[in-house]
């Protein structure tokens, strides 16, 4: 078969397919889809989204994924991390759950999905080296507590408050705690006995669907939800009435407001793409008005924050009328709550809803998503393109480096480029059938890997189980509790917190180490917004490499004890002679460092006034540029002049080319040059004379080694 079309489709990899290859595969994607299942619907919630989309990200992205990636074990569908990104993303635009913020989700997708493929065609993976270790740990440690505490309220009951300040809203949710509901947390403490008890008495058992199936069974039975939609007149309280007004009202104004400053940015880039000066001054009134009613956005969001927790601690029993109508009364005003604990809960076609149990999953619509064009909003596209370039290169980290992790034990070679291809298509394809962001995921990947799954046909049979689902079996997952997902989402992210690394860095780099320490602490910081994190992260460390090339270790040496080479300063050495100055120049010669390099040069000069020769050994000079050459011609002209020669040493090949060509060589003489610096500082000793007293003497030692 011609090896293009290896290329064109990678999954002609698997045939011929074997029958115990296929029935391998098929244990393992049933296995995987039995972790899948619930992992998806939780995934869902933390993006913001109702849980069926999990299940929608679960499907047609698996399969493409499985078709057009590099590795056979590696498992696409919603992951934690960019769940998460996609929530922060898109919280100033929309409310989380809305219709709304259901079409950018979708559109995010595509966008990642654009990116990916873009830097896969091109092999453009290796921009992801801008991450280094140190911030990805910092980014993924701060991310991690994001994600895990996020889930704190589902976990004791209470409303999370989503503003622009993340820890703000954490400490509203703890400032809550006396306010728990206690049913809540002792579903969230079941589920987590069962998961970690499953891992640890049956680990080939799936644990996380164990405990959702009994979750499910015991809230259905006790009748766990226990909710109910009154009439606003039937509460007996003037304070809960008029804070559930103000809070509606508040409710509508923040959809309003985000629909008007959605059509504003549309309408100002329409003037922009026009072009002239009128088009222009248009376009700049649009965008001064949208700042406005974004500042007006913002402060309503954050006063319905206080109103909604206002209105959890509110407590209401009912009582009822001699016509056998009920009213709610304030707890304390009532005789007795014999009918239980009421408290509100939201707002459903005009009416309240009243809640006395927890939070479930309810309603799932059934049936597969159907084929739709996402819906692309234009005016948010530059908006949302750094947090889509960042969640693209997160996401194609995470993919690349499990492809990796599972191929040291299986053998298998993993193309990145490849990977990305596969990645982006599998985003792009799955904003056609209602999926948000996907990627590789960690833990789904390891079950597929540990149950012995030989091609990406595993992950095929685990998205087919998920079509059943979506079929057949939506109805039975109603009475699933919100806290059971809580507590599957806190467990596989807080598995990811690693602080040794962080520790052996600050033993290896400590300015690296100090800038995943940042990486960290921005990101918790700047949450919800957690990509403004790494790209400070990725913006120190560019910084900091950027500051070692343009100032490289330079220094004058001499000999050690021991015969071979160190700096004067470092070590405390003598130097070699008054006469000549040999010095360690441990950069390329490029525009960003050749001021250094005269710096340097001259330094050494003013050192040593009586040095006739100054010796620069060169063998780490991978290459030189014009500025670099003009800057040595330029240096070894003012040395000249003062009657001082500017020698080098072990210059590698295409260094010396490059001057051989300029005529730089000729220039400084021939002489001016050697081919390794042991026949160099014994040229310069026999020219320029002996060591300073009590120095040891040049001869009869290599001279490879520097300190």
């Amino acid at each position: 078969m011609p090896p293009f079309l290896y290329t064109l489709l990678p999954f002609l990899r698997w045939f011929p397919l074997s029958r115990a290859g296929v029935r391998a595969d098929l244990v393992a994607g049933v296995t995987v889809a039995l972790v899948l299942v619930p992992q998806s619907m939780a995934y869902a919630q933390l993006a913001g989204l109702p849980v069926v989309y999990g299940l929608y990200a679960s499907f047609v992205p698996v399969i493409v994924a499985s078709l057009w990636g590099s590795s056979s074990q590696l498992h696409t569908g919603p992951v934690a991390m960019l769940s998460l990104m996609s929530a922060a993303a898109l919280i100033p635009f929309a409310s989380p759950g809305s219709v709304d913020f259901i079409e950018l989700s979708i559109m995010l997708a595509l966008m990642v999905g654009i990116l990916r493929l873009i830097l896969g065609v091109f092999r453009l993976g290796a921009i992801v080296n801008l991450l280094s270790s140190p911030v990805i740990v910092g980014f993924t440690n701060a991310a991690a507590l994001i994600i895990g505490l996020s889930q704190l309220s589902k976990v004791i009951g209470v409303p999370f408050p989503r503003t622009d300040n993340y820890l703000a809203d954490l400490w509203r949710v703890l400032a809550q705690i006396p306010e728990l509901h206690w049913p809540t947390l002792v579903f969230a403490i079941g589920a987590w006995l069962v998961i970690s008890g499953m891992r640890r008495v049956m680990p080939s058992l799936p644990g996380v669907l164990v405990a959702v199936v009994l979750a499910t069974l015991v809230s259905a039975l006790v009748g766990y939800e226990s909710k109910t939609s009154v009439a606003i007149d039937q509460l007996d309280d003037p304070r809960t009435v008029g804070a559930i007004e103000s809070f509606a009202a508040a409710h509508v104004r923040i959809g309003e407001l985000t629909d008007e400053i959605a059509e504003i940015n549309r309408r100002a880039d329409e003037f922009e793409d026009r072009g002239t000066q009128e088009d222009f001054e248009q376009a700049a009134m649009l965008k001064a008005k949208a700042s406005v009613l974004a500042h007006e956005l913002k402060k309503l969001k954050s006063e319905n924050t206080v109103r909604r927790v206002e209105l959890h601690a509110m407590r209401l029993t009912p009582i009822q009328d001699p016509d056998g109508r009920l009213r709610y009364l304030p707890v304390g005003a009532a005789e007795t709550t014999e009918g239980g604990v009421w408290r509100f809960q939201g707002m459903d076609n005009g009416g309240i809803v009243l809640a006395a149990g927890g939070t479930v999953v309810g309603n799932i619509p059934e049936g597969l998503p159907s084929f739709e064009v996402p819906t692309i909003e234009w005016g948010l596209v530059l908006a949302l393109l750094p947090s889509a370039l960042v969640m693209a290169l997160i996401g194609f980290m995470e993919a690349t480096s499990i492809s990796k992790a599972i191929a040291t034990n299986t053998g298998e070679r993993v193309d990145t480029s490849k990977e990305l291809v596969g990645q982006g298509l599998a985003n792009i394809a799955g904003s056609f059938f209602g999926s948000y962001t996907v990627s590789g995921s960690f833990s789904r990947s390891a079950v597929a890997a540990r149950t012995g799954a030989r091609t990406g046909l595993f992950a095929i049979v685990s998205a087919l189980a998920v079509v059943l689902v979506l079929l057949f079996f939506t109805a039975y997952l109603y009475h699933l509790p919100q806290a059971v997902l809580a507590v599957i989402v806190m467990m596989a992210v807080f598995s990811l917190i690693r602080i040794s690394p962080l520790i052996n860095a600050w033993r290896v780099d400590r300015v690296g180490a100090l800038i995943g320490v940042l990486t960290f602490l921005a990101t918790l910081l700047m949450a919800p917004s957690i990509a403004n994190g790494i790209l400070l992260g990725v913006t120190l460390t560019v910084l900091y490499h950027l500051v070692r090339i343009m100032k490289p270790r330079t220094e004058i040496v001499s000999r050690k004890d021991d015969g071979t080479l160190g700096g004067v300063r470092t070590h405390g050495l003598k130097p070699m002679s008054e006469n000549f100055v040999p010095v360690r120049f441990d950069g390329s010669l490029t525009f960003i460092n050749v001021a250094y390099f005269e710096e340097m040069i001259l330094e050494a000069h003013s050192e040593y006034p009586k040095a006739k020769a100054i010796l620069v050994i060169g063998s780490s000079i991978n290459e030189i540029d014009a500025s670099g050459e003009e800057k040595v011609r330029e240096v070894a002209q003012r040395l000249r002049e003062v009657g001082v020669i500017l020698a080098f040493s072990g210059l590698k090949h295409q260094v010396m080319q490059v001057m051989e060509r300029s005529g730089l060589v000729e220039e400084l003489g021939r002489d001016a040059f050697f081919s390794d610096k042991q026949s160099a500082l014994e040229a310069m000793m026999r020219k320029y004379g002996t060591a300073p007293a009590g120095s040891p003497p040049p001869t009869g030692q290599s001279a490879t080694n520097l300190g």
